[in-house]
């Protein structure tokens, strides 16, 4: 029985976005429960930090290689294929739990870790692949908007995967919220297999990139650094990401030091309503016409949020921070990306993007690395009542547990804002847009025009795979 062809741009972003969504869903209950599990079962942040970091750490490994094979690949056979993956590695999960529950051994926090990493690094295929698939979907003056609808089914993902978790792990449990992930996998793998991506039409269509894979991994490095403005932002956003992350892994044990898991499940899940929000403006606004704005601006709001951790410990006080701060995530990355895609030519961007990707992403395991000690050992021994800064610091801060990460966010608050600075500075991160020329797009044969100007519901026709 032949599949079904799906071929329309329109249709085929729309389907693909709409299972990224429901993955994006599952994903977020198994984070959040795993996470928590990992977390109140160890009672230590490090054992928590390192599962973060065996995560990002897969991310990094598996990018070099991701990249030459997304553009040797057809792209929807590289989501797909990641999809099935990233499904086994949660039935691994699904696996040891339900022998834990049966008492034929005792699971550990650390049996999580190899399964999170195979995920992660399966997602990586997915994440790549897929970033290349939008930019012949979309005509580049929607790209950010595109962006922005991406990032808004990840924040869709945040908000309600958190509370759903919360919900369910005390009516099914951490084995029924993994069981829930992996129909969330049926059903994008399901789209894909409905659907046919775009491609290039000629000999780089055939997705045959010529010479060895380590000549493709290095292809995508020199193109980047021959572009000093794209080095300039690669810089940027690695610091940033080094601060988010540290964020994102801290804000669990620094809710969980005044409130409960259900308290944490509510901020976590009003990041989201941030994240989704932020996801709704980019869509319909598109970002800037001068895109390095939106990516140094909203950078500069996420600095400016982290100096609600000065006031007093309080859950309300916090989730307006997360809105703010993940408001800002998907205006920042939206337009960072749509830079990306303007000025690096289709045929090569799944090898560039990979080269960008392990770099940017390089940040999260040193982050993750760096909790646990920064936490335990160096910000909150210093804010406890008796600790170095108790004296000065803690007459505004407070004393006590989670004062010392409140300090912590304070710091990178700061250096957010430094960093946006340092970059703005720079004539070649500051006039990126400028200096370097759009890449060339493919056009359609006239026959196959549409009537009217092609926007982001309606881009122009672009050669199917078969």
């Amino acid at each position: 029985m032949s599949r079904p062809a799906i071929t329309s741009p329109t249709s085929v972003f729309g389907l693909t976005w709409l299972g990224q969504l429901v993955s994006s869903l599952g994903t977020g209950l198994t984070s959040f429960a795993v996470m928590v599990h990992v977390y109140r079962s160890s009672e230590s942040i490090t054992q928590y930090s390192l599962a973060s970091f065996f995560s990002f750490a897969s991310i990094v490994l598996v990018t070099p290689i991701a990249g030459g094979l997304v553009d040797r690949w057809d792209r929807r056979r590289v989501m797909l294929l990641s999809d099935v993956g990233a499904g086994c590695a949660v039935f691994v999960m699904w696996l040891m739990v339900v022998a834990d529950a049966a008492g034929h051994w005792k699971l550990q926090s650390w049996h999580f870790y190899l399964p999170l990493a195979v995920c992660s690094g399966f997602s990586t295929f997915r994440g790549l692949a897929y970033s290349a698939a939008t930019t012949l979907m979309v005509p580049k003056q929607h790209l950010g908007r595109a962006n922005g609808m991406i990032e808004l089914a990840l924040g869709i993902g945040h908000l309600i995967g958190p509370v759903a978790a919360g919900f369910l792990v005390l009516r099914v449990g951490i084995r029924g919220i993994l069981l829930v992930d992996l129909v969330t996998y049926l059903c994008c793998m399901l789209v894909l297999w409905a659907v046919r991506f775009p491609q290039l039409p000629g000999s780089a269509a055939k997705g045959k990139p010529v010479g060895s894979l380590k000549e493709n991994v290095a292809l995508g490095w020199a193109f980047i650094r021959e572009r000093p403005g794209l080095i300039g932002m690669l810089r940027c956003i690695f610091i940033a990401n080094l601060f988010t992350v540290l964020v994102t892994v801290l804000i669990t044990p620094m809710v969980l030091s005044f409130a409960d898991a259900a308290t944490l499940g509510g901020v976590v899940s009003f990041s989201g309503v941030g994240m989704l929000t932020g996801g709704v403006v980019m869509g319909i606004w598109g970002g800037p016409r001068r895109r390095i704005l939106g990516v140094l601006g909203f950078q500069l709001l996420t600095g400016v949020a982290l100096f609600a951790a000065a006031l007093p410990a309080n859950a309300s006080t916090l989730a307006c921070a997360a809105f703010v701060f993940m408001f800002a995530s998907p205006a920042m990355v939206g337009n960072a990306h749509a830079i990306w895609q303007v000025k690096v030519p289709p045929e090569v961007q799944g090898r560039v993007f990979a080269v960008r990707r392990m770099v940017t992403l390089s940040a999260p395991p040193v982050a993750a690395l760096l909790a646990g000690p920064l936490a335990d050992g160096l910000f909150e021994p210093a804010m406890a009542p008796s600790g170095a800064l108790a004296d000065s610091v803690g007459r505004v801060l407070g004393t006590g547990p989670g004062r010392g990460i409140a300090l912590l966010f304070v710091v990178l608050g700061a250096l957010a804002i430094l960093n946006v600075l340092l970059a703005w500075l720079s004539p070649r991160i500051r006039n990126v847009e400028e200096e370097l020329p759009d890449a060339l797009r493919p056009e359609p044969a006239t026959a196959h025009r549409p009537p009217h100007t092609p926007g982001l519901l309606n881009p122009p026709p672009l050669q199917s795979a078969d």
